[in-house]
């Protein structure tokens, strides 16, 4: 007898279940569920203290002290195995002052290593910052910095972007790059969680919204 039936829908690339965080006993958010596959966008809202921050920072392995429990590829994940498949962009970009931003770069394929098919030189041109491959990162300007980081979004072989307020300090051709930056990666299977206070992903991507306010303080 041949089955016709559907196949089962893949697990979500993460997923959390009764995520909660606090910090001297005080709630900062949840308990909340949540989950994001790989081809989506998922936007976090919030106003200032919801707790974006922190929950990106938690979902990133950075935190510990969570309640709930993170499931990869729907399988129960642990802080290495979620770093392992993501990439946060949070308000502290990690730059080093002193090096070039190929060196920073270079930098940062030696930590996580490098997606396959994309050089240095490369990502900076995607990013608008071709020229300026050996200019110290303390002499860029905010969104400058802020480009770099993106270029490291896209060396680094991560499925899932943490995007902290990825619009701040930067103009809207800026705001653009960013939004073209997310569909490419979500049509590459790839997935995001981004937070922010404007502008957000747009376009031909699957889409959907958390908000964070006082029911999960």
């Amino acid at each position: 007898m041949t089955d016709f039936s559907d196949p089962p829908a893949p697990a979500p690339l993460l997923e959390a279940r009764g995520l909660r965080f606090c910090r001297n006993d005080d709630p900062v958010f949840g308990p909340l569920d949540l989950q994001v596959g790989s081809g989506e966008a998922l936007l976090v809202h919030g106003g200032n203290g919801s707790g974006k921050t922190t929950l990106l920072r938690v979902l990133a392995g950075l935190l510990d002290g969570a309640q709930g429990q993170i499931f990869v590829d729907g399988e129960r994940a642990g802080r290495d195995r979620i770093a392992q498949v993501s990439a946060l962009l949070g308000h502290l970009l990690g730059h080093k002052g002193e090096l070039s931003a190929s060196e920073n770069l270079r930098f940062a394929i030696g930590l996580y290593g490098c997606r396959s098919g994309i050089t240095v030189d490369m990502a900076l041109a995607s990013v608008g910052l071709a020229g300026f491959e050996d200019a110290p990162a303390r002499q860029f300007s905010a969104g400058q910095r802020k480009r770099l980081a993106l270029a490291r979004l896209l060396l680094v072989p991560a499925r899932l972007w943490l995007l902290d307020e990825p619009y701040a300090n930067l103009d809207l051709a800026g705001i653009g790059l960013v939004n073209r930056l997310v569909e490419r990666h979500l049509a590459k299977g790839g997935a995001a969680l981004i937070t922010s206070h404007g502008a957000y992903a747009t376009g031909a991507v699957r889409t959907r919204t958390l908000t964070l306010d006082a029911a999960h303080a």
